[in-house]
């Protein structure tokens, strides 16, 4: 599913030949298995029912596979809980009651308590990368592993399982429901369990710090934009702090909405996979969320939109540095910072604004917070050329949630210098050990985390 490169080498070129197109494909070493065992689709089926507290653990491969209908029917019948990983963004509706959020290093409180405090891990199209299970010895401990992947090579290569499944995420998903609802089995009680993640999602709703110098802050830019842009347009991001933001403050409610290098963190990604997406959806408002380092690295093919006719739309978050960078060296390098600033203090450098107008398209500078939103209707009524909007947002702003490199998922922080909401000894049963934490919290922390506006 990924990129290909075919090299032509010039001798081939220039070469004659008599052409012949080949009746059949013949690829010797490829024969996937996209239909799932009857057994281990029973097996699971089995451990789903037996199940108390169980999670869907949804990868990009349920994207793929165009799974996301057969997903959602599954997880509605059974009524258990879902988390979405930063390359599954859209296979479940974030609007969705069962929906807890994206797991990991900067996944919400509830998706990563969902999966700490798991007794069975429903793993569909998912890898079990780093960034989702944090320390692998002390992720999910108490939960068996039903994982479910067209690779066999990624089934059991971090995590022990149960029940393997090789083969076709929808397939798989549409096999276990029909299994399920012929087996007699009935679903599992999940009323404790739900009142206790949706009481998480009720204390730590998403969230962010203002700016100490009243700077913009980057992620009401994200957030406004997802409010306005709305769950029909394609959202493409690039590596870094502006990824995560837009990870957590655009509203995914449909597959394929969301481009994004995940594992790969290809720096410069967004210009180039919104280009492409207005080129194969030219119907579609296609966003770029970029960063200012992530720019540097690809704004020239903005030439190539403006002259082939794609009209794409970029929000440009800049905050003069390598923010994710930055945000480790304030974190776990005493503000030590080097090599980051991308800007000298109050100069625009590079002019973003002259450079994209250069490059033909319209260029809008924003620094305040109400300038943003006329910003983004303006960008959304110009279909002609390609529209960057350079928000200039505050240097300081960092990504929350967050678990360290390393760490355990049950030491995820909400905001800095607050203690873990988690430790291993807190029962999932009750929020007392949260009470406690909140609490806490509340007393420590210099200032509030502000909610999102629902209205």
């Amino acid at each position: 599913p990924g990129a290909v490169l075919v090299d032509v080498p010039k001798d081939i070129q220039n070469a004659e030949m008599d052409f012949v197109w080949p009746p059949k494909i013949n690829l010797p070493g490829y024969r996937p298995v996209t239909t799932p065992h009857a057994r281990q689709i029973e097996e699971a089926v089995r451990l789903i029912s037996q199940a108390k507290q169980p999670v869907f653990y949804i990868g990009g491969g349920v994207i793929k596979a165009n799974a996301h209908k057969e997903l959602k029917e599954f997880a509605e019948y059974t009524g258990i809980p879902v988390v979405t990983t930063l390359m599954a963004l859209g296979s479940f509706p974030d609007s969705h009651e069962l929906h807890m959020g994206m797991p990991g290093m900067h996944g919400t409180v509830p998706a990563v308590a969902a999966m700490q405090r798991s007794d069975l891990l429903i793993t569909i199209g998912a890898r079990f990368d780093d960034r989702v299970t944090g320390d692998v010895a002390s992720f999910a401990p108490d939960a068996k592993v039903i994982h479910a992947d067209i690779d066999p090579a990624e089934i059991g290569k971090i995590r022990a399982v149960d029940v393997p499944i090789v083969g076709d995420a929808r397939e798989v998903l549409s096999g276990l429901l029909s299994v399920y609802q012929n087996s007699g089995l009935a679903v599992p009680s999940l009323g404790n369990w739900r009142d206790y993640l949706n009481d998480l999602k009720q204390r730590f709703p998403r969230g962010w710090e203002g700016q100490s110098d009243g700077s913009l802050s980057p992620q009401f830019v994200i957030q406004t934009l997802s409010q306005e842009a709305g769950p029909d347009a394609i959202y493409c991001a690039g590596v870094g702090q502006h990824q995560m933001w837009a990870a957590q403050f655009v509203d995914y409610e449909k597959p394929r909405t969301w481009l994004n290098s995940g594992g790969l963190g290809t720096m410069g990604y967004a210009i180039p996979a919104a280009m492409g997406a207005k080129a194969g959806r030219p119907d579609a408002e296609v966003w770029a969320i970029d960063g200012d380092g992530c720019f540097q690295m690809t704004n020239q093919e903005l030439v190539t939109c403006a002259m082939e006719g794609f009209p794409i739309k970029v929000a440009l978050i800049n905050n003069g540095n390598l923010g994710m960078v930055r945000q480790w060296q304030a974190l776990f390098y005493g503000e030590r910072y080097s090599n980051t600033r991308l800007r000298e203090q109050g100069n625009y450098m590079p002019d973003f604004v002259k450079l994209s107008e250069s490059m033909g398209c319209v260029a809008i500078r924003v620094t305040k917070e109400e300038e943003v939103l006329p910003a983004i209707r303006k960008a959304r009524e110009i279909n002609d050329r390609p529209v960057v909007i350079d928000f200039i947002v505050g240097e300081d702003a960092q990504v929350w949630p967050m678990v360290s490199a390393g760490s355990s998922n049950s030491d995820i922080q909400y905001a800095l210098g607050l203690r873990p909401l988690f430790d291993e000894d807190s029962a999932a049963e009750s929020p007392a050990h949260i009470d406690e934490v909140v609490d806490a919290n509340a007393t420590a922390a210099s200032h509030k985390v502000t909610k999102e506006d629902n209205n």
